[in-house]
């Protein structure tokens, strides 16, 4: 059976940002319970020289966003990246998923040898698809989401390894 370029990241992004969705839940219910302002969370680093949760929320969504648009050959959807809520952030997880779900398998699969052109920095570099997506693309989403959840664990939230995992 052929690799499924589709298969391979649609359905794990999908999955993962429910994840973070139910982790960004739990966080906020923490924040009340426990009487923490919310921006107290949401503005928490790992260290000083690291993005806070927002950002690590924002660039795990415009990873996946951007992967999938560049795989399907079209353009991905602009956020301002100005949420400073956890219903903002809930928002941004639900337009992520909403347009990585909008784009249809057939759009993606075949994509394995295509070019995919882009800038990083001042450089501009290319890569085939396969590798842009295994590569690239799903180790900085899960950079990120992993980062969210190390701040919110290291900042107190009682959540675990199956709270990340989601359910199987």
């Amino acid at each position: 059976m052929p690799h499924s370029m589709y298969k391979a990241s649609v359905p794990l992004f999908v999955r993962q940002l429910t994840s973070l969705s139910n982790i960004l839940k739990t966080a906020e219910a923490f924040a009340e319970a426990k009487k923490i302002d919310p921006s107290v969370l949401i503005n928490a680093r790992l260290a000083p020289d690291m993005h806070p949760l927002n950002r690590q929320i924002q660039v795990a969504s415009d990873a996946v966003k951007g992967g999938v648009a560049r795989l399907g050959e079209m353009e991905a959807p602009s956020y301002p990246d100005t949420e400073t809520t956890f219903a903002e952030l809930q928002e941004r997880i639900a337009k992520t998923i909403a347009f990585i779900e909008s784009v249809p398998a057939e759009k993606i699969d075949g994509s394995e040898e295509r070019t995919i052109t882009m800038k990083i920095g001042p450089n501009e570099m290319s890569f085939p698809g396969l590798s842009y997506l295994s590569h690239l693309v799903i180790p900085n989403f899960y950079f990120h989401v992993t980062t969210a959840y190390n701040i919110l664990r290291h900042n107190g939230v009682e959540i675990g390894k199956r709270d990340y995992i989601g359910s199987i």
